[in-house]
């Protein structure tokens, strides 16, 4: 009896050994957001609750960007993977920075221009006249410039606020119109009964639907480690797929993570991202290269990279399994 009770003890003390074992070799990366976490970062978060990453041999630390910028942060090797969006990574690409994105978050720039009803704005030709809340990205004028080009307006005759970055504490009060993501501004003002004019950007010039985040890491990290590359994005696809098909439960685990957000909000936002975050795509993160060249050409058109560059480089789908 007492030889069987020691075989047992050794049984489960060597399962215990191995199960700790097993944990401490977990692969440990990063991956960066843009911003303060958000239904774009959902993916990641249920990743990491449901057990994606740890399936895959990887133990992933989801960080906030603090006061330096995730381009920076994962050019420079501090992180191995973060959020970004190919605008950032097209000039970076174009200033040397050999930044490279792996896999769009969502397939169409679901960004455009809103106001309140009040303004009166119900197409860009309104514009005229009328108060931009600026978050000054080094493209947006630019991109407000062509529109109102093309609707024979003048930008001339808009009042450029700069530093506007919240919608609902400034719209109506410190600008006219301002620029934001249909997703989540878009979708709270409505859950809001907040009654706004929206212009999808998208519908105003095509090239214009570009990718918007996308995840992204370095040409340098990638050669090495390209095994954890496909690992981390095989876990990063299982987890939007889980908020497509899922998308409570989905804004669910995101809430338990970061509980100061506001549920109701984040439970329409998941909803609506539910049919964008593969849309049409054969699946989810693919990417196109005419997306990328016709955005890239438009930015070397407009001056806004100064170096010609290898767009096809700027992007992969390699690490990315069907």
């Amino acid at each position: 009896m007492k030889q069987i009770i020691l075989t047992i003890s050794l049984l489960l003390l060597m399962a215990l050994v191995g199960c700790g074992k097993s944990q401490s070799d977990l692969e440990k990366i990063s991956v960066t957001l843009d911003w303060t976490p958000n239904t774009n970062h959902t993916g990641l978060y249920v990743a990491q609750e449901l057990g994606y990453f740890a399936q895959e041999g990887l133990e992933v630390q989801i960080l906030q960007p603090g006061q330096g910028v995730t381009d920076q942060i994962v050019a420079t090797g501090k992180s191995h993977f973060g959020v970004s969006y190919q605008e950032n990574v097209i000039r970076a690409r174009s200033e040397g920075i050999p930044l490279v994105s792996i896999a769009a978050v969502i397939q169409h720039n679901t960004s455009g221009f809103a106001s309140l009803k009040e303004a009166n704005i119900s197409s860009v030709k309104d514009f005229e006249g009328k108060r931009y809340g600026s978050w000054d990205s080094p493209s947006e004028l630019a991109i407000l410039g062509n529109v109102m080009q093309a609707a024979d307006a003048d930008i001339s005759k808009v009042e450029i606020i700069s530093g506007i970055y919240d919608f609902f504490s400034t719209i109506g009060k410190d600008a006219d119109f301002e620029w934001i993501y249909y997703g989540w501004d878009g979708v709270i003002a409505a859950q809001r009964g907040l009654e706004i004019d929206y212009i999808p950007l998208k519908d105003l010039n095509p090239v214009f639907d570009y990718y918007t985040p996308v995840l992204i890491s370095s040409e340098d990290y990638l050669k090495a480690n390209s095994e954890t590359a496909v690992k981390f994005l095989k876990a990063a696809k299982k987890g939007y797929e889980y908020c497509i098909a899922e998308p409570e439960k989905a804004a669910d685990i995101l809430i338990k993570h970061v509980p100061e957000l506001n549920s109701e909000q984040v439970q329409a936002s998941l909803k609506y991202l539910a049919n964008e975050y593969q849309a049409e795509a054969e699946h989810w993160g693919l990417q196109k290269l005419s997306v990328w060249e016709s955005f890239a050409n438009w930015m070397s058109d407009e001056k806004l990279i100064s170096e010609p560059l290898s767009i096809d480089q700027a992007f992969t789908n390699e690490y990315l399994l069907p």
